[in-house]
Order: structure tokens, then C-alpha cells, then sequence
């Protein structure tokens, strides 16, 4: 389903089976996997809908460049009336009424086709552009696709990492109140003081506003995810949208070397062939002004009807055929046309430029996107056996308060520790997800991953 849609966003040329829409676009029903948002972004999304809307436009312009060196068909008429005193009148002899030399009316129509056949090569240089234009929209599409896509990879991690340090705050709100239900009861037996009790109250309510401030990062990180969606969110839906997530952050193994991603990046990247098409472009349309240098030539025929001239009788009419060569050559306009080949040259040796400038930050964005993957792998191997030792430590020390023969500062420190090494590792797994996910894009994956996950 959507490797069929989105083959044909790519490999075809034109609008989609699922054009935009001008209705309101609605929420996604239930819960959503990060591949149906990426499907429902393929779809509704804004950016992606104008991006096609600039491929229609393109597609125009190239079968403009295409029609230049085809035949054109054209059909003309013309009726005229004119005064009777400005037609003049002569008489041949006094025995002779005055005859006048044209009728007072006067009409015609012709069909007309005109064929282009010399330019100096412009029409084939044109030909060549039209084909040049529709992979260059079609190379910019992808990049925007890609781009589009990576944008919702990490708005949905955005999503599930304030869902699990929502848990996370909860987790240690709840650890909270026991202790201070503790503390309250020892209290009452007469085995702590009421400093106890205050310190675990204050660190109560230390932990609300971190709990609130998740609350609404998770808010702004679903606002942000449907605003990616293309949805329009009901006025009355209130602060918490109904937008729903399925899926929860794991850590999917990712093993590639620098020098793969850079040749994988050098293959795939649209970026690449979008410069080189546009460069192929400034190269033919220095032949294009190159030809105004020559002449130019076509041919017409064609087949008229019209009345005749000296009967008053509009009915009686004259018809025939013309055929004709048109040739053209402008010899001097004083450097103008020289100046825009000129002008012509320096936009095709830029393009040959930005090939070389593009494939520099191609290499330096796999380079940073590797070493940022590699630095969230290496931060979220060392978070991982942190959570599990925090548990157990705060189990330990909960034990031994019970006992008797720990203090409440080192229950509070321990839960204090499990509460960060929480906070650390769920945000180890967000920034490995979005790193792999920036690291496939600067690779040229964005798009060929989507279309795989969907035929699984």
C-alpha cells in the first residue's frame, strides 16, 4: 500500500492517487506505529503537498521546452467592413458607371501550420532540458520526501521520550510519598524525629514541577507531531490532543562503517543528482543562447477561404492552399546576445561548482551524523546496566530502613539516583533513535527504508 503510493510520488511524474484535498484533515484514530505516521505523513503532510503541487509545475515547463520543435497548428479570420466613402471609384468612359476597386466587405480564414526546422540546435538542446527538468523536480522531491520524513522520525521519539519521562517522574513521585508514609509512621512510633517528615515532604514536593514540566512537553511534542501529520486539530479537543503513539523507545542495532555510509550517501543522495541535472541544465542553455548567434528556420502551409473583392455577394468566395520557408538571422544588436551566453557560461561553470560544494557537505553531514550515532551508542551501552544497579540499590537501602540500620538521607539519595539514571537512559534512547535516523537520511535511506518496512 504505501510502497505502491510512494513508488509512485517517486518514480512517476505527476500528482499522486492521493491529491490534496482542500477538507479539513482529521487526527489519526487510535493508536499510531511510527510507520503509519510515516504513511499518513506521505499523504496529508503540507510541505509534501506543495512539494507535488512544484512537480505539476514542472512537469509544464517541461513539455513547454518539449513543444518548441514541434509542429504548431494556428487558424486566423478576419471580416471587415468599410465606409462607402473610402472606397475609391473610377470610370472608363462617360458611357460607364464608376466602378469601384475593392468590395465595401471583407472576410477570411485560414488554417495555418508552421514547422520549425533550424535554430542553431535549440530545439534539440530543448528537448534534451525538458528531460533534464523533470529528473531535477523529481531529485528535489526526494530530498524534500527525505527531509519531511526524518522530521517525523524524531517529532514521534520526541513523543515517546516525554511519555517515558512522564513514567519516570511518576515512578519517583510514588517512591516519594511511600517514603513520606514511612517517615509519617515512624514518626508516629516515636523511632524518627519530624525532621523526617518535613525533609520527605519538601522532597515531594520538589518532584512536581519536573512532573509537570513533562506533562507538557509531551503536549508540544504531540502538537508538533500532528502539525508534521498534516492534521487539523479540533478547536474543541482541549490542551491534550487525542493523538496517540504505539510504539515505546527501543534501541534497533545499527552496524555500518564511515566509509559505507559515505559510498552508500555518494548513490543515494538526490542532493547529488539534483546538482548534477541542474548543471546539464546551465549547459544547455548556453547552447540555447548560443543558437540566437545563428539563423533560424521554418516552414508554413496552410489553406485559406475568402470572398471575393470586387462582388458585393459575401457568398462567392476564393480558396487555395500556401506553403512558405521563413528564415531568420539577427546580424548585430550591439553585444547583447554575445553578453548572455556570457551571462550563460558563468551560471554553468557555478553549477559545476555547487556539484563539488554539495558532495563537501554531503561528506561532512554523514561524518557528523556517524560520530553523533557513534556517541549516542557509546552513551546508551553505558546507561544500560545503570537502571539495574540503581533498582537494586534502592531496594537494599529500603530494606536496611526498615531494619533499622540505614538513614532516611541515603533512601532519598538512592531514589534520587534510580529517578536520574531513569531520565538518562530514556534520553539515551531517544538521541540513539533520532542519531540512527539522521545517519540514514545523510546516507540517502530516508525514502528506500519506508518503502522496505512497508512490504515486510
Amino acid at each position: 500500500m504505501r510502497s505502491l503510493a510512494l513508488a509512485s510520488l517517486l518514480l512517476c511524474f505527476g500528482l499522486p492517487a492521493t491529491a490534496a484535498s482542500t477538507n479539513a484533515v482529521p487526527l489519526p484514530s487510535g493508536p499510531m506505529t511510527l510507520d503509519q505516521a510515516l504513511e499518513y505523513a506521505l499523504s496529508h503532510n503540507v510541505t509534501l503537498r506543495k512539494g507535488r503541487q512544484d512537480l505539476e509545475e514542472a512537469q509544464g515547463l517541461s513539455i513547454q521546452q518539449r513543444s518548441a520543435r514541434l509542429p504548431r497548428l494556428g487558424m486566423t479570420g478576419n471580416y471587415q467592413q468599410l465606409d462607402e466613402g473610402r472606397i475609391e471609384r473610377v470610370q472608363f468612359s462617360a458611357a460607364q458607371p464608376a466602378m469601384p476597386f475593392m468590395n465595401n466587405q471583407s472576410w477570411n480564414a485560414n488554417l495555418v501550420v508552421t514547422q520549425p526546422i533550424y535554430a542553431g540546435g535549440k530545439y534539440n538542446s530543448l528537448a534534451r532540458s525538458s528531460r533534464l527538468t523533470r529528473e531535477a523536480s523529481l531529485a528535489a522531491y526526494q530530498a524534500l520526501v527525505a527531509n519531511t520524513l526524518l522530521e517525523v522520525r524524531v517529532a514521534y521519539s520526541d513523543v515517546l521520550l516525554s511519555v517515558e519521562q512522564i513514567a519516570v517522574q511518576e515512578a519517583s513521585k510514588k517512591l516519594l510519598e511511600r517514603e513520606l508514609e514511612t517517615a509519617r509512621r515512624s514518626l508516629e512510633a516515636g523511632s524518627v524525629p519530624k525532621f523526617n517528615v518535613l525533609r520527605a515532604e519538601v522532597e515531594l514536593a520538589n518532584a512536581l514541577p519536573p512532573l509537570i514540566r513533562a506533562r507538557n512537553q509531551e503536549r508540544i511534542a504531540r502538537n508538533t507531531l500532528a502539525l508534521l501529520l498534516g492534521c487539523d486539530i479540533p478547536t474543541d479537543s482541549g490542551v491534550d490532543i487525542p493523538l496517540r503513539t504505539a510504539d515505546s523507545l527501543r534501541a534497533e542495532p545499527f552496524e555500518i562503517s564511515v566509509g559505507a555510509a559515505l559510498n552508500a550517501a555518494w548513490i543515494r543522495r538526490p542532493e547529488i543528482k539534483a546538482a548534477q541535472v541542474a548543471s546539464q541544465l546551465r549547459h544547455e542553455e548556453v547552447l540555447q543562447t548560443r543558437a540566437d548567434l545563428l539563423p533560424s528556420l521554418s516552414g508554413t502551409a496552410g489553406y485559406g477561404v475568402q470572398n471575393r473583392n470586387f462582388i458585393r455577394d459575401l457568398d462567392r468566395t476564393l480558396d487555395g492552399w500556401t506553403v512558405g520557408v521563413q528564415a531568420n538571422w539577427l546580424l548585430f544588436d550591439f553585444g547583447g546576445t554575445q553578453a548572455k551566453v556570457s551571462m550563460a557560461r558563468a551560471r554553468e561553470e557555478r553549477a559545476r561548482l555547487e556539484i563539488e560544494d554539495v558532495r563537501r557537505r554531503i561528506e561532512l553531514e554523514v561524518r557528523t551524523a556517524f560520530s553523533s550515532f557513534l556517541e549516542s551508542k557509546e552513551v546508551l551501552v553505558s546507561q544500560t546496566r545503570v537502571i539495574e544497579q540503581a533498582e537494586e540499590a534502592v531496594r537494599l537501602v529500603t530494606a536496611r530502613a526498615d531494619a533499622g540500620s540505614s538513614t532516611q538521607l541515603e533512601v532519598l539519595s538512592a531514589q534520587t539516583a534510580l529517578k536520574l539514571s531513569r531520565t538518562q537512559y530514556s534520553q539515551a534512547l531517544r538521541d540513539y533513535t533520532v542519531a540512527k535516523a539522521k545517519l540514514e537520511r545523510a546516507m540517502g535511506e530516508g525514502v528506500r527504508l519506508v518503502m522496505e518496512s512497508s512490504s515486510k
